[in-house]
């Protein structure tokens, strides 16, 4: 009988219903063990989140061994200090290594262009140099803000741009299940203090209009977005019902990318990325 085609067509047609449906068999059987694991997955992601959070103390623990070291590093690219001849010693790797005669042939140029110009302060364009040989922004309740320190410009008063971002290091209680360790929430940039048409994020561009009626031309002026690192800091503001356009959330999410690009990568190894050294890193 189980050899009848037909009998055996029925059959599965029956048991692939008892699996669909919501209240056949198999899920009445299995349902308080799926339930079962359904809590044991929210301890999972509690325990998860209790890693994190001991993940983030140690940073901060850490963070201020880091401190002193990056106030140096401060200090030395704005010319407030100069490192000694000590500190400056560097011995490259093998690879890198040249001969004697290129080393003296490349400390007498060094030597005439010394004298053919008078030596700069600190480690000029030190930032902008940085963020050209990164791709991602030559392009462009825990919580953590970048600062971008500036020297007197012509553009804007501002000597300090903000960007704040906020972190979520828990599960949600309304879906426990998404949770996949620390993730950015939101960020608030800050205002800055445009000096008189300097403002690089916009841009005018003049059109030329015809009139339906008389077919006279008159030319308009428009005011639009330009595209601007500095946008970085006026990021889409996000509604209280959470609800974006796809454009807005496409912004945030390369907004946060570059956001903690920044903090884990490009900041702890600034230098690195200076020489372009980092970059080889990254493309390994």
């Amino acid at each position: 009988m189980m050899q009848n085609p037909q009998i055996l067509a029925a059959l599965q047609e029956r048991l692939d219903g008892l699996v669909e449906t919501p209240t056949g068999y198999i899920e009445r059987v299995v349902k308080r063990r799926v339930n079962a694991l359904k809590n044991l997955q929210v301890k999972c992601a509690q325990i998860e989140a209790k890693f994190y959070e001991e993940v983030h103390d140690l940073e901060r623990k850490y963070a201020v061994l880091y401190q002193p070291l990056f106030d140096k590093r401060f200090e030395i690219i704005n010319a407030i200090y100069e490192p000694t001849e000590e500190e400056c010693e560097w011995k490259p790797d093998e690879e890198d290594e040249i001969s004697e005669e290129m080393k003296e042939k490349a400390k007498i140029e060094d030597e005439k262009k010394d004298e053919e110009k008078e030596d700069p302060k600190g480690i000029p364009e030190f930032w902008l140099t940085v963020f050209k040989n990164v791709d991602l922004l030559s392009d462009m309740v825990q919580s953590f803000v970048l600062e971008f320190h500036f020297e007197p410009n012509d553009y804007f008063v501002n000597e300090v741009l903000t960007k704040t971002y906020r972190m979520r290091s828990e599960p949600d209680d309304s879906d426990p299940f998404s949770f996949d360790g620390p993730e950015i929430m939101g960020c608030t940039g800050c205002q800055i203090d445009w000096k008189k048409g300097k403002n690089v994020t916009l841009k005018t561009i003049k059109k030329k209009q015809k009139h339906k009626g008389r077919g006279t031309v008159r030319t308009v002026t428009k005011t639009v977005s330009n595209d601007s690192f500095f946008n970085f800091f006026a990021p889409p503001e996000v509604p209280e019902s959470g609800d974006l356009d796809d454009d807005a959330e496409a912004i945030l999410a390369a907004d946060f990318e570059i956001g903690h690009f920044l903090r884990e990568r490009i900041i702890p190894r600034s230098v690195l990325y200076f020489t372009g050294e980092a970059i080889e890193d990254d493309d390994d």
